[in-house]
């Protein structure tokens, strides 16, 4: 609304939901990939410092669990701290190794020559292994890990999750898990080209991308 130079005060857009039974959907549990130590952890370098002033020097992943017509999915995402952009994703039946792997794969194209990245995670079990572990270091990259039992060392990728399951997962029907997918691609992309947030000035992440690209 500010965006079309409409002037509005948030309590009036939250009495007006209210007289509309607008409410949001309770988040339910996440979906954990913990299974104790199995590899290599790697210390909290991230340290809940969120912020980023440039893209690609942090990004952060987890992965999240469907239930659908008596079949589970897992996403794994890839989302970058300066933007709040979904780098890319992947989505299997079961959350095997290549479920992280394949979506690293595809998270490299977006990587320039020069890039000082971090890459944070959980301390789940894809993230141990020394199949990962290698990935990131053939390429340059510095890994962190949550601690242990804290969830809030990974807060960004979390809220990602809680607000695509209010706004996508919890609101729509679908017509089978092929449906889901496609309908999940198009959430996605409105996510990174079309829904706005306060903190990037009213923009999109891949319009504020595109307009500090310019500016710099």
């Amino acid at each position: 609304m500010h965006n079309e130079e409409l002037k509005v005060n948030h309590k009036k857009v939250q009495r007006i939901m209210d007289e509309l039974g607008l409410k949001c959907t309770v988040r339910m549990k996440k979906y954990r990939s913990y299974k104790g130590t199995v590899g290599k952890i790697a210390p909290n370098i991230l340290d809940r410092d969120f912020s980023a002033n440039k893209t690609n020097e942090k990004w952060v992943t987890d992965i999240t669990e469907f239930k659908l017509f008596g079949e589970k999915l897992y996403l794994s995402p890839m989302l970058d701290l300066f933007n709040g952009e979904i780098i890319t994703y992947t989505i299997e039946s079961r959350p095997v190794y290549s479920l992280v792997s394949k979506m690293l794969d595809k998270a490299w194209e977006r990587v320039n020559d020069g890039d000082s990245l971090i890459i944070h995670s959980d301390q789940g079990w894809h993230y141990q292994m020394n199949q990962y572990h290698h990935k990131l270091k053939e390429r340059g990259i510095t890994q962190s890990m949550s601690r242990k039992g804290n969830c809030y060392d990974n807060a960004v990728i979390e809220n990602f999750f809680g607000i695509l399951k209010s706004e996508f997962f919890y609101t729509q029907e679908f017509e089978s898990i092929e449906h889901f997918k496609m309908e999940l691609e198009r959430y996605i992309q409105y996510y990174n080209h079309k829904r706005i947030k306060a903190k990037l000035k009213g923009m999109s992440p891949v319009q504020y991308r595109i307009h500090t690209h310019k500016v710099a």
